[in-house]
């Protein structure tokens, strides 16, 4: 089955209260149509501020509550086509972001997306005329992406254990994401897609756009489960914990320890074992800087997993 969530049901709480806007089986693919993190109020470079009262800080679309999930289990989000809307915006800021001080109002740059001639509109051969100079190729993501917690709701604009705003550019086409059920169904939802962002999203924002994304969603049951520490991310021949918290020491120390246990898990190892080969063949990136809390993920080379004969469920 597929079906469609439209970006008319968006909010900026993700919450195990709010009634689903979509229920699934394990296994359909749903579209989710979604707002840029302005609520689309950002039009014109003249009106930094947008034209629209109320607007919601990073609206997600959703929530989609899949038929069997229950808590314990885990949410396996495969992405499989992001499509972007014509248009991008960018926006400073002076408040949030390592260059805050550097301004005194907010100012904003609308670029449109451009495709290459052979392109056909995919996002492979999409692009931005940055200036009379430079032209930046496009690669989609998915900045905000959850599921409800369990206890009180979380805002959209911040990441934690259930996902968020986790501003990690890996979750993108082709990338499978697996995020802990922390209540029936798992109330999944996601927005705030990004056109391009780089690791640290330093200025306060990526190339903000609204567009379409298309997952299939199942879930994952038993001890595969229980091994996975969420957020966890498969992307590229990698295997990546992502966590979040006030500081980048704290959340690289969650990350690295995350990633530890499940190298020890997956492949047999003990502290040692599973130390070394941390330390020989895993990376640590920062993925944003700008949230409440900020983000790390440690990536590990899936392969050397399936050495020791572990497979992804």
């Amino acid at each position: 089955m597929s079906l469609t969530i439209t970006k008319d049901h968006v909010s900026g709480i993700l919450t195990k209260d709010a009634a689903p806007a979509a229920v699934c089986r394990g296994g359909d693919t749903v579209i989710f149509e979604t707002r840029d993190c302005y609520d689309d109020a950002v039009v014109s470079e003249e009106r930094p501020l947008g034209d629209k009262e109320n607007a919601i800080e990073n609206p997600a679309t959703g929530s989609l509550y899949v038929e069997g999930a229950e808590p314990g289990d885990v949410l396996k989000v495969e992405i499989l086509k992001i499509r972007l809307r014509e248009w991008g915006v960018m926006r400073s800021s002076t408040v949030c972001g390592v260059f805050r001080e550097d301004f005194t109002e907010r100012t904003a740059r609308i670029f449109p997306i451009r495709n290459s001639s052979d392109a056909g509109g995919d996002a492979a051969g999409q692009y931005i005329q940055f200036d009379d100079k430079l032209t930046i190729s496009l690669v989609p993501m998915i900045g905000v992406v959850g599921t409800a917690p369990a206890g009180d709701g979380i805002t959209t604009d911040t990441p934690a254990s259930h996902g968020g705003n986790m501003d990690c550019h890996k979750i993108g086409e082709g990338s499978v994401l697996y995020l802990p059920v922390n209540v029936a169904g798992g109330l999944l939802s996601m927005g705030d897609l990004h056109a391009l962002m780089g690791d640290g999203e330093v200025l306060i924002c990526g190339l903000e756009i609204g567009g379409e994304v298309t997952v299939r969603v199942s879930v994952v049951k038993g001890r595969q489960a229980g091994i996975l520490p969420t957020p966890f991310l498969s992307c590229g021949g990698r295997v990546m914990t992502i966590q979040s918290a006030k500081t980048l020491d704290e959340a690289g120390d969650m990350a690295a320890k995350a990633m530890k246990e499940f190298v020890k898990a997956a492949a047999g190892k003990d502290n040692f074992e599973a130390g070394m080969l941390m330390s020989l063949l895993s990376d640590m990136v920062v993925c944003q800087v700008v949230d409440p809390l900020k983000t790390v993920r440690v990536e590990f080379p899936l392969n050397v997993l399936e050495t020791y004969g572990y497979r992804l469920p």
